[in-house]
């Protein structure tokens, strides 16, 4: 024991001093998880040469790619996503022209936002050096200028079930950071910048242009990577790291696995802390690695919290977490960005050295990144084409997870001047693109970025709160614990999802869909008039007082469907002698007369007085009184002298 004790301390000493790389140890799946996971169609090995001074980066790649696709494959795509950032590219076209999350409408081109990804030189093994045969196609328009995307034609097909192997030399320009992914000073994140092969699916190459609007989409496989820079710079990365060399020239060398993952990215910056704890789960305990710039650790403790509380309630709602660690980058100053993003296992988180405890930003943020994992990493859906699968439900449990952690309706904002919550935010971004273009619409084809955020992140949210209304809460939550469970690792449909809903549901929605999901039905419903009037009106001798008790009154309401989106709704009136009325109606005529005689007046009317059709365009249209809401104007007033003085102050701050 004596000897084995001392080359541990020899072997320890070593390894810290860099000597010699770390024992790879450490598994990216969980204990508990019998690999593989996914049908593994990929395998990458990627050793990369970072260089801080100019931002880019020299790799070489080794990938095998596996032909499941049950025919002969002799024309291969690849994504070089970094060619978007470029100024005739089709993703600066079209931000230019209707904007996105950093690029404003109508953006002046900048040098300094500058990106490429270079093919320095291509081989296929066993098919000799192909590079001259690489040409850039576009799938998706006619913009030959754009590079997003490349395609060798190989000397020979690739049998099914035959493995091919690519050895690539690439050269990476980052740009400052845009559209998640860049440099900020010294941080960068490193997202979408290899090539990367497209997907079969549906008996078609799928490999989407660069768009301003959309995101991606990729097979399972596993990553190792091996990334080189100067010795001072922390990392963070997709998987976890199984090694470290310090090299002669005062860089160090990183090595990282991953395994059945679609994606991988890294992040490194000389000035973050490192911040680590765990989380147990079903699935086993989690390492939590968070990479926090100086300004924001007061966020950490928030950024911990929410993580946990998200992947329990993950845990027990939808399923377990697989991989052994999860990572988050905060961005730094200036280099918001890089903010909200979701790769495999390796999240960038949002917050400021401002951040009040009653705007919860951070654990927003956190919560919906995190929940990526599932929508996003694990069941991989195509998001080029089915965007709302991924954000728009993801969305949905990010409403769920936020109530449950911190309060219905005060999840979002809660300060002693003012509230909000994950329903009213994602009304009001809806509500003004509403009829423009549908869920199921490809990401780059909606009007603008307006209408493809309101539609595929807050309209979808909405569609499933209105859904608890038809099937229950607890029948939407059991459908997507099924739909994770049964399509986890397997790039399913739209028509996937809304079936598994069906099914689980025990009743065919198809007429919900198709307005709610494939249409651009906008679901609004009024009072159209409303009152009470005496019975005897024409009675020349009734008595010209009323008598409360003993006068008797017709009343009625008129509901009217003012949209084309038709829904079952319930009337609720409240009369003066204290009976309450409700009554069902299916919404399918353009409206519908209730009448009433008794003796008592009647003093409201409301739609949907649970508050459950959350889809309801206009609500404001929803009720009438027989008396003025003193209350309510004066909360509505408060709430308006409270918005035009904040906004007074900052616009002097921003003079």
């Amino acid at each position: 024991m004596k000897y084995v004790r001392e080359f541990l301390l020899f072997a320890a000493v070593f390894c810290l001093a860099g000597v010699f790389p770390l024992l790879a140890q450490i598994s990216p799946l969980l204990p508990s998880q019998k690999a593989p996971l996914s049908d593994r169609v990929v395998a990458y090995q990627i050793d990369a040469n970072y260089h801080p001074k100019n931002h880019s980066l020299d790799a070489q790649e080794t990938l095998t790619w596996t032909n499941y696709t049950g025919q002969p494959q002799d024309r291969l795509p690849f994504h070089l996503y970094l060619n978007a950032f470029q100024p005739k590219s089709t993703f600066m076209r079209e931000a230019y022209e209707g904007g996105n999350r950093d690029v404003p409408v109508g953006a002046k081109w900048k040098d300094k936002k500058f990106g490429e990804d270079v093919i320095k030189s291509f081989e296929v093994v066993g098919m000799g050096d192909l590079t001259g045969k690489l040409r850039f196609i576009h799938p998706d328009d006619d913009n030959a200028r754009d590079q997003t995307v490349v395609e060798v034609q190989l000397p020979r097909p690739v049998a099914p079930k035959e493995k091919v192997t690519f050895k690539i030399t690439f050269h990476d320009q980052f740009p400052e950071v845009v559209a998640r992914s860049g440099y900020k000073r010294d941080f960068l994140l490193a997202g979408q910048w290899f090539p990367k092969i497209g997907v079969w699916w549906k008996n078609t190459w799928n490999c989407h242009q660069y768009h301003a609007t959309t995101e991606f989409f990729a097979d399972f496989g596993t990553f190792d990577v091996k990334v080189t820079l100067p010795a001072n710079f922390n990392v963070g990365a997709t998987g976890v790291q199984t090694g470290e060399t310090a090299n002669a020239d005062g860089t160090k060398t990183l090595v990282f696995r991953a395994e059945d993952v679609h994606d991988f990215a890294w992040t490194a910056d000389p000035t973050t802390k490192i911040v680590e704890d765990a989380v147990t789960i079903s699935s086993g305990t989690v390492k939590l690695r968070l990479l926090m710039q100086p300004g924001h650790m007061a966020s950490a403790p928030r950024y911990l919290d929410a993580l946990k509380g998200t992947m329990k309630k993950f845990d027990e709602w939808i399923g377990p977490y697989p991989y052994s660690q999860i990572t988050v980058v905060d961005p730094p100053h200036g280099g918001n960005a890089a903010g909200g993003m979701e790769y495999p296992t390796f999240i960038t988180a949002d917050t400021t050295w401002w951040m009040i405890d009653g705007l919860k930003v951070p654990e927003l943020v956190v919560e919906h990144e995190f929940g990526h994992q599932y929508w996003y990493a694990m069941v991989a859906t195509n998001e080029f084409e089915d965007a709302w699968l991924d954000e728009g439900i993801n969305s949905y449990t990010e409403c769920k997870i936020m109530d449950a952690l911190y309060g219905r309706d005060v999840d979002f904002m809660n300060t002693r001047v003012a509230t909000a919550g994950e329903r009213g935010t994602a009304r009001a971004r809806y509500i003004g693109v509403a009829e423009l273009d549908p869920m199921t619409r490809r990401g780059w084809q909606f009007l603008d970025f307006n209408s493809y955020g309101g539609i595929t992140y807050s309209k979808t949210t909405l569609v499933l709160l209105t859904l608890e209304h038809i099937i229950g809460e607890q029948k939407v939550r059991e459908a997507q614990h099924v739909y994770f469970e049964r399509y986890r690792f397997k790039h399913p449909t739209a028509d996937d999802f809304m079936n598994t809903v069906n099914e689980v549901a025990g009743q065919n929605l198809d007429w919900y869909w198709n307005q709610a999901a494939r249409g651009t039905q906008v679901l609004d419903y009024r009072i159209l008039s409303a009152g009470s009037e005496r019975a005897d009106w024409a009675n020349k001798n009734a008595p010209k007082k009323e008598k409360k008790g003993e006068t008797e009154y017709i009343s009625s309401v008129v509901v009217h469907r003012r949209g084309d989106f038709i829904f079952p709704v319930t009337l609720e009136v409240k009369f003066d002698n204290g009976e309450t009325i409700r009554e069902y109606w299916d919404g399918q005529d353009r409206w519908q007369r209730y009448t009433w005689q008794k003796k008592a007046k009647l003093l409201s009317a409301e739609i949907d007085p649970d508050h459950a059709i959350l889809l309801d365009r206009d609500r404001f249209n929803n009720s009438w009184l027989s008396y003025p809401d003193r209350p309510a104007t004066r909360k509505i007033a408060g709430y308006w002298m409270l918005l035009t003085q904040w906004f007074a102050q900052l616009l002097a701050w921003l003079a």
